[in-house]
């Protein structure tokens, strides 16, 4: 058996469960989330437990463990939900919340519209967003992270999370110049040795 899909997932108080043949619904105090159920692979209540069952050893094991994550990830949503930063780096790049939309500037204006069904939101800071929200799949894959705007290894510009490293490039026309002045004639060296032997 999958060692992830052996450990039952924990309903702490105030979180409840629903579960049918097709699907697992969690409810808690911000909000409910539910996931679909593969064939093969099964979901039983047992107090205040979910445990994982599957009948195929094949590709039902693998996706039982992916099932008990996504549980054990909502059980987390619906109760203390889930934030990441992201950090705008770049001249003009900036972030407004108008209504219930959130406005960027990157590379070119982008509005994400308010859609009750994506489970998260998003807030403007002085220096990037915080992406908050009960569904951590959303909260990750946010789109001003996927989108055009991903951080340039060359000049560091763009949306990225807060805390992550971004492996800085030399820029192709620095090596290029450096090149060419290691091999470019000393005309002062020159001019010293034709006067030394006239």
């Amino acid at each position: 058996m999958s060692r992830i899909a052996k450990a039952p997932v924990d309903l702490p108080k105030g979180v409840t469960a629903t579960v049918s043949p097709e699907s697992v619904t969690i409810k808690g105090a911000k909000g409910t989330l539910s996931v679909p159920l593969t064939r093969g692979v099964s979901v039983v209540q047992t107090d205040s437990k979910l445990e994982i069952k599957y009948t195929d050893p094949g590709l039902s094991r693998t996706q039982a463990g992916s099932i008990r994550a996504h549980l054990a990830n909502m059980v987390a949503g619906v109760t203390k939900g889930y934030e990441r930063k992201l950090e705008l780096v770049g001249v003009g790049f900036r972030a407004q919340v108008t209504g219930k939309s959130l406005n960027l500037t990157l590379a070119s204006r982008i509005r994400s519209p308010p859609d009750s069904g994506r489970h998260h939101h998003g807030d403007a800071e002085p220096d990037g967003i915080v992406i908050k929200g009960i569904d951590r799949q959303k909260v990750v894959r946010s789109p001003p992270k996927s989108g055009t705007s991903a951080p340039r290894a060359y000049k560091g510009k763009g949306v990225k999370y807060a805390g992550e490293k971004i492996p800085s490039k030399r820029g192709k026309r620095n090596d290029y110049y450096e090149e060419a002045a290691a091999h470019a004639p000393r005309y002062q060296d020159a001019g010293a040795h034709s006067s030394a032997g006239a």
